[in-house]
Protein backbone atom coordinates (compact mmCIF):
# COMPACT_ATOMS: atom_id res chain seq x y z
CA UNK A 1 0.00 0.00 0.00
CA UNK A 2 1.39 3.15 -1.39
CA UNK A 3 -0.12 6.42 0.61
CA UNK A 4 -0.44 10.20 -1.02
CA UNK A 5 -0.18 13.08 1.10
CA UNK A 6 -1.32 16.63 -0.21
CA UNK A 7 -3.35 19.43 0.40
CA UNK A 8 -6.36 19.20 -2.11
CA UNK A 9 -7.00 22.45 -4.63
CA UNK A 10 -9.76 24.64 -4.70
CA UNK A 11 -12.59 22.97 -7.02
CA UNK A 12 -12.89 25.04 -10.58
CA UNK A 13 -17.08 24.75 -10.12
CA UNK A 14 -17.15 27.32 -7.74
CA UNK A 15 -15.16 30.40 -6.07
CA UNK A 16 -14.63 29.45 -2.76
CA UNK A 17 -12.02 27.61 -1.30
CA UNK A 18 -13.65 25.25 0.95
CA UNK A 19 -12.37 21.95 1.75
CA UNK A 20 -8.79 22.80 0.97
CA UNK A 21 -7.72 23.58 4.80
CA UNK A 22 -7.23 20.19 5.88
CA UNK A 23 -4.64 17.96 4.51
CA UNK A 24 -5.32 14.16 3.00
CA UNK A 25 -3.78 10.90 2.87
CA UNK A 26 -5.11 8.73 0.31
CA UNK A 27 -4.15 5.08 -0.71
CA UNK A 28 -3.03 4.46 -4.42
CA UNK A 29 -4.46 1.36 -6.29
CA UNK A 30 -1.72 -1.55 -6.27
CA UNK A 31 -3.88 -3.09 -9.27
CA UNK A 32 -5.10 -1.58 -12.58
CA UNK A 33 -8.92 -1.47 -12.35
CA UNK A 34 -10.90 -3.67 -14.48
CA UNK A 35 -14.06 -3.77 -16.82
CA UNK A 36 -16.88 -5.67 -15.87
CA UNK A 37 -17.63 -8.00 -19.24
CA UNK A 38 -21.62 -7.87 -18.39
CA UNK A 39 -22.48 -4.26 -17.21
CA UNK A 40 -19.22 -2.49 -18.74
CA UNK A 41 -18.60 -0.67 -15.32
CA UNK A 42 -15.05 -0.59 -14.05
CA UNK A 43 -14.11 -1.95 -10.53
CA UNK A 44 -11.39 -3.20 -8.77
CA UNK A 45 -10.37 -5.58 -5.57
CA UNK A 46 -8.97 -3.03 -3.09
CA UNK A 47 -11.27 -0.93 -0.20
CA UNK A 48 -8.46 1.21 0.24
CA UNK A 49 -7.64 2.82 -3.23
CA UNK A 50 -10.44 5.27 -3.37
CA UNK A 51 -13.00 4.67 -0.87
CA UNK A 52 -10.14 5.49 2.34
CA UNK A 53 -9.28 8.86 2.72
CA UNK A 54 -7.89 10.33 6.16
CA UNK A 55 -8.14 13.67 6.76
CA UNK A 56 -5.25 15.76 9.20
CA UNK A 57 -4.97 19.47 10.36
CA UNK A 58 -1.43 19.60 9.48
CA UNK A 59 1.17 18.48 7.16
CA UNK A 60 3.55 16.97 10.18
CA UNK A 61 0.16 15.16 11.59
CA UNK A 62 0.10 13.14 8.19
CA UNK A 63 3.73 12.48 8.00
CA UNK A 64 3.99 11.67 11.27
CA UNK A 65 0.76 9.20 11.06
CA UNK A 66 2.15 7.55 8.02
CA UNK A 67 5.30 6.86 9.43
CA UNK A 68 3.90 5.57 12.70
CA UNK A 69 2.03 3.43 11.12
CA UNK A 70 5.02 1.72 8.56
CA UNK A 71 3.04 3.14 5.23
CA UNK A 72 5.46 4.34 2.27
CA UNK A 73 4.19 7.97 1.14
CA UNK A 74 4.81 10.48 -1.36
CA UNK A 75 4.11 14.24 -0.35
CA UNK A 76 2.95 17.10 -2.44
CA UNK A 77 3.67 20.37 -2.41
CA UNK A 78 1.22 22.72 -1.74
CA UNK A 79 0.36 24.87 -4.50
CA UNK A 80 -0.13 28.25 -3.50
CA UNK A 81 -2.19 29.57 -6.63
CA UNK A 82 -0.69 33.85 -7.29
CA UNK A 83 -3.33 36.58 -7.06
CA UNK A 84 -4.04 38.19 -10.15
CA UNK A 85 -5.58 41.93 -9.23
CA UNK A 86 -8.58 42.89 -10.91
CA UNK A 87 -10.49 45.90 -10.88
CA UNK A 88 -14.39 46.47 -12.40
CA UNK A 89 -12.78 49.27 -14.03
CA UNK A 90 -10.85 47.41 -16.25
CA UNK A 91 -13.62 46.53 -18.11
CA UNK A 92 -13.96 50.01 -19.92
CA UNK A 93 -10.41 50.53 -20.50
CA UNK A 94 -8.76 52.13 -23.25
CA UNK A 95 -6.58 49.32 -23.50
CA UNK A 96 -9.13 46.80 -23.64
CA UNK A 97 -8.09 43.83 -26.09
CA UNK A 98 -11.85 43.15 -27.16
CA UNK A 99 -14.54 45.82 -27.08
CA UNK A 100 -16.46 45.54 -24.88
CA UNK A 101 -20.53 44.83 -26.48
CA UNK A 102 -23.44 44.26 -24.29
Amino acid sequence: MFARIYKPSKTAMQSGKAKTSRWLLEFEAETARRVDPLMGWTSGDEMTSGQVRLSFDSQEEAVAYAERHGLPFRLDAEHQPKAQPKAYSDNFSFRRRKPWTH
